[in-house]
């Protein structure tokens, strides 16, 4: 997989690339926290032990199936979401698209799955399959600008824009000051003018907080009304495999990598 994606093998143990570093987290590093970290319902618990009330989007219901339809009284807009990995989600933005059928369908298919498999994703088979059932944040013409926070050694080094997502998703890179880097990471670069978050200063506070000494810890958030709402921790970005362009700052951040 690395090889289709790179174009070469992977050297394991002498990792000098970002992506080749993930390889080798993957296969040898087992830290007991990490599991915890990324499940999407227990992380909760840890961030507000580390920052405190409300810093989390509120839990509305979880479990390890839907409950009987008699139950499922969660006011729209909300979103449903699997606790073990990624990618695992789906919004109910209006009552038109609130199909609980292809819900049902879609929730034993997560549940059913082991999804740290195919990348050998060692901490998601230690997470239980179950569901959570959040409310929708932000505007619901649109999914919010995600922030994704890359911490090395305890410390904020850049910062990831995601938007237009849901749609066509695009791409920038900023530095602590929110100088645009000049690198791209999987999605097409957004040439528009992304304005810097105002709880930017939070946000890099909190995820060098919530990256307690992990090596390196990727934390997402969101920014509605002006204040930081935690999204998610996430240990293995893309897997991997996905390439940096240009490909050298493969190498670049891997040096922060320490």
């Amino acid at each position: 997989m690395f090889r289709e994606c790179h174009g070469r093998l992977p050297n394991i143990f002498r990792a000098r690339t970002f992506s080749e570093k993930i390889q080798r987290r993957k296969l040898f590093e087992r830290d007991p926290r990490m599991p915890s970290r990324a499940d999407k319902i227990l992380v909760k618990d840890f961030v507000r032990e580390k920052l405190g009330d409300g810093w989390t989007t509120p839990t509305l219901w979880f479990g390890s199936e839907l409950p009987p339809p008699a139950e499922r009284t969660w006011p729209v807009p909300f979103v449903v979401k699997a606790s073990h990995g990624c990618e695992m989600n789906r919004f109910v933005r209006s009552p038109a698209e609130l199909d609980w059928a292809e819900l049902e369908a879609i929730c034993r298919e997560w549940t059913d799955q082991e999804y740290g498999g195919w990348g050998a994703e060692w901490l998601y088979r230690e997470i239980a399959p179950r569901l959570l059932i959040e409310p929708f944040i932000g505007e619901t013409s649109s999914l919010p600008i995600d922030y994704k926070l890359w911490t090395f050694g305890g410390r904020v080094e850049f910062i990831q824009v995601d938007t237009d997502r849901g749609t066509s998703q695009q791409r920038a890179m900023f530095n602590r000051a929110w100088e645009r880097l000049p690198f791209g990471v999987k999605y097409p670069s957004d040439p528009k003018h992304i304005p810097c978050p105002k709880s930017l200063t939070a946000m890099i506070e909190a995820a060098e907080i919530l990256s307690e000494d992990f090596s390196f810890v990727r934390v997402d958030f969101y920014e509605i009304k002006a204040s930081p709402l935690f999204g998610e921790i996430t240990f293995y970005p893309g897997s991997g495999f996905v390439r940096f362009d240009p490909p050298e700052y493969d190498r670049n951040v891997g040096n922060l990598w320490l």
